[in-house]
């Protein structure tokens, strides 16, 4: 099942494992840090935009009792080893993984058929920042497939009235973040800042969205990833572990 370009890591959660490429794209805190955030409850429909290599799907399948997961990934390879994954750790009666362009679900999926619906897109547009040196990698980092309006355009086509949208973002993109949600009717309720360390300024924002919400958002205690060069206690705690 693991072909020799790839590892088979652990999720460090639920004993579960996930397929990554060795030399493409390998899934970091963030992914982790959204689903710690995000609430989802007993027999809710969930998507993940951009799944990548399905971190998000096998994450929440281990922490929710969430009826159905979809993961929609873009790049054939990456959807690839989602779906080996998903059956890696026994999941395929939960988590489906599509291969799909998100620009376009509008033809496969009807809308408002999601309760909760999540992201952790590229974060850099075109011709800024330093480019990854392989093209699964660049994609994940660059808006090659979709930028941020995109996403959130798709997200609110998918959402029920009310329905809840997560993302994990760069904070120097936050404005341009809350503009583009309200465009697309998910409104900001609740901001939480991902900081390394105490004293240094936000590197990540989580933000919670609820579509058709009224104005209004919850700013949550800030998060520290890191006491020293060791991941902070609450972060350890995300995993299940002590500090």
């Amino acid at each position: 099942m693991v072909k020799p370009d790839e590892t088979l890591d652990d999720l460090r959660l639920g004993g579960l494992k996930i397929i990554q490429k060795k030399d493409g794209y390998r899934f970091s805190l963030d992914p982790v840090l959204l689903c710690d955030f995000a609430e989802v409850k007993a027999g809710e429909a969930v998507c993940d935009l951009g799944t990548g290599s399905g971190v998000i799907p096998l994450l929440l399948a281990s922490r929710s009792v969430a009826a159905r997961i979809v993961g929609v990934e873009i790049q054939p390879q990456m959807a690839d080893r989602a779906r080996r994954s998903v059956h890696l750790n026994d999941l395929q009666d939960r988590v489906e993984i599509l291969e799909k362009d998100l620009r376009t679900l509008r033809g496969d999926i009807p809308s408002q058929s999601f309760d909760v619906v999540l992201t952790n897109p590229p974060y850099r547009q075109p011709g800024t920042g330093r480019e990854a040196p392989t093209a699964e990698r660049a994609a994940a980092r660059h808006e090659r497939a979709g930028g941020l309006s995109d996403f959130l355009a798709t997200a609110s086509y998918l959402l029920k009235h009310g329905g809840r949208f997560y993302i994990v973002y760069l904070a120097d993109r936050l404005a341009e973040l809350f503009d583009a949600m309200r465009q697309v009717r998910l409104e900001p309720k609740r901001l939480r800042c991902v900081h390394s360390r105490p004293g240094d300024p936000a590197r990540m924002v989580l933000v919670e969205g609820r579509k058709g919400g009224r104005s209004g958002m919850a700013v949550d205690a800030p998060l520290y990833v890191y006491d020293g060069e060791e991941y902070s206690v609450e972060v350890l705690g995300v995993y299940g572990e002590k500090g």
